[in-house]
């Protein structure tokens, strides 16, 4: 299922209109309207208010539970410095997801990289950090693949080397 499809069966299973998922999130109904028909997503900021407010994970949210989306699990008590540059977040993973590709204008990027640090302590599971914006599934992957190389040649940390800077520009995000 695609993220807009998510959107609208998480919405609906919790009893909220359309208006009132968006006074939740302190957005319009239209920006969230045009969330569910894929038409564009939310900030990061409003995918995280999303997930703790309406109980689910990122990757349930982002259609990362899929089978089609690369998932790249490492053994639990390994775990790697990932610094991401672009959006100032360091965090010890144990886990890296690729999000299903969004939909977006032509200067937008396609994909989301998320971690975790595979701690199930919390109320709700894991909770997943974004890392970075990916221009294409194939600078996605080599990321992924790069984070897995790292943990297998025993590197403490890992710098992002393919995501790209983006700004959020009303409904959608920009490479910048």
């Amino acid at each position: 299922m695609s993220f807009g499809e998510n959107l609208q069966t998480i919405r609906k299973k919790n009893q909220l209109s359309q208006e009132g998922l968006a006074e939740m999130l302190g957005v319009s109904r239209q920006a969230v309207s045009k969330w569910e028909l894929g038409e564009g997503y939310p900030e990061v900021d409003k995918l995280l208010i999303l997930s703790k407010k309406l109980n689910v994970s990122l990757d349930s949210l982002l259609g990362s539970e899929n089978p089609a989306a690369i998932s790249q699990d490492v053994k639990p008590s390994d775990t790697i410095k990932i610094i991401s540059p672009h959006e100032g977040v360091i965090i010890n993973a144990s886990k890296v997801v690729r999000s299903q590709q969004f939909k977006g204008g032509k200067n937008s990027p396609k994909y989301g990289l998320f971690a975790s640090d595979g701690n199930d302590s919390s109320r709700w599971g894991p909770q997943s950090t974004f890392l970075g914006w990916y221009r294409n599934l194939e600078d996605a992957t080599r990321e992924i693949a790069q984070i897995q190389t790292a943990l297998e040649t025993g590197a403490a940390s890992y710098t992002l080397q393919y995501s790209v800077k983006c700004k959020q520009n009303l409904f959608r995000t920009i490479e910048t």
